[in-house]
């Protein structure tokens, strides 16, 4: 009853509003002398001036403060695909978020097409007039090229949230529930039951950490290079993780003596079972949405030290929210091109910095609390 009550809430809400953002204005018009400055004839100083120097269009532009949020509406939230007009309410949602945490204007794009190039051709045509690109709901594995194809051609940052905002959110709350358990966070052994896109960010950003035991698993099992059906992505994900551990088989056969186990993956995958196999004082991420791996009353009642989930009605939220709008305030402050791994694992530190004194009841700090932003956006240099 609770959850119709929140959808019939929300299709009122946004019913009512007609979308969840609006374009505003710096200045207001008020007679011939300010249309004459930024419209006919002035702006033709303002254009003329532009076209000889572009790198300086993000100083008399939208550009210098601008982000699009694209998708082409293939992997949106758990609803799976459901195209361009199903991804619209949530691509404004992000554009509502950047504003309201880091004060980033961004504008909401959905793509009606699913060919990688032409996507990568209709980002690249659209992008001089934005200062960042926040790719979002692509699905894997198109995502990984879409991403490096669009970076390898534009000289503004480039970041596809569900990997890359994941990752750091995951490391800096994995970072924290360490310190809960009084484990070293290096030594750490970690099962990520999910191989898709927020999967193998994931892993990639631990082992930059410098976690040495990372396992990762997809539906059909663990990753590992001695399997002859794996993607380019899982081929590179396995030969990252597998040669250190050489483990095969399914999650029981991962789980025995892990320190953690984050599930990006889908619902229910992790049992109480499970959790009985794992170490001492286990940590347990189940960050599928809206029905996580396993229910935190499951996980704690197994033994789970430390449980965290993507959902808001629980403690420990772990949100991509806590981490893009700050990326991209940096990036533009900082006029950053490129947003690198060093970068990525900067702001996971400052995120986790924010939590003073760890508790198994608070990992990561909740969205609304200030400095956020600003701390993650300290890290974009």
């Amino acid at each position: 009853m609770a959850k119709n009550n929140l959808a019939q809430k929300a299709l009122a809400l946004h019913k009512k509003l007609g979308g969840k953002i609006s374009t505003g204005l710096p200045m207001k018009v008020k007679n011939r002398s300010d249309l004459s400055l930024i419209y006919t004839p002035g702006v033709a100083a303002v254009s003329s001036y532009v076209a000889k120097n572009p790198k300086e269009a993000r100083d008399y532009t939208i550009k210098g403060k601008m982000v699009a949020v694209i998708s082409d509406g293939s992997a949106v939230l758990g609803l799976g695909n459901i195209g361009p007009y199903g991804a619209l309410p949530v691509m404004e949602g992000k554009a509502a978020l950047f504003k309201t945490f880091a004060n980033v204007d961004a504008f909401p794009i959905t793509l009606d097409t699913q060919d990688i190039d032409e996507i990568v051709e209709t980002v690249v045509r659209i992008a001089p007039a934005f200062g960042g690109i926040n790719l979002e709901d692509f699905a894997a594995p198109n995502c990984f090229e879409i991403e490096e194809r669009i970076k390898a051609r534009l000289d503004i940052p480039v970041m596809h949230d569900d990997q890359h905002g994941t990752a750091i959110a995951v490391t800096a709350a994995l970072m924290n529930a360490a310190k809960v358990v009084k484990k070293k966070f290096e030594t750490l052994k970690v099962v990520i039951v999910g191989a898709g896109a927020a999967g193998t960010a994931v892993a990639k950003l631990l082992l930059k950490a410098g976690v040495k035991h990372v396992v990762v698993l997809d539906s059909k099992g663990i990753v590992h290079h001695d399997r002859a059906d794996l993607s380019k992505h899982k081929k590179e994900l396995a030969h990252a993780t597998s040669r250190h551990h050489g483990l095969s088989g399914e999650l029981k056969h991962a789980l025995p003596d892990a320190d953690a186990v984050i599930g990006v993956s889908g619902p229910n995958l992790i049992t109480a079972e499970h959790v009985k196999m794992m170490a001492k004082d286990p940590i347990v991420f189940g960050l599928a949405n809206p029905v996580p791996e396993i229910m935190p009353e499951a996980a704690h009642k197994a033994g789970a030290a430390v449980v965290a989930t993507g959902r808001s009605d629980y403690p420990n939220q772990i949100n991509n929210s806590l981490v893009f709008p700050g990326v991209f305030r940096g990036a533009l402050d900082n006029r950053v091109t490129k947003i690198t791994d060093d970068m990525k694992l900067r702001a996971a530190r400052n995120l986790a910095s924010l939590v003073k004194r760890p508790t198994a009841q608070k990992i990561v700090p909740n969205p609304f609390e200030k400095g956020i932003a600003r701390a993650v956006a300290k890290a974009i240099k």
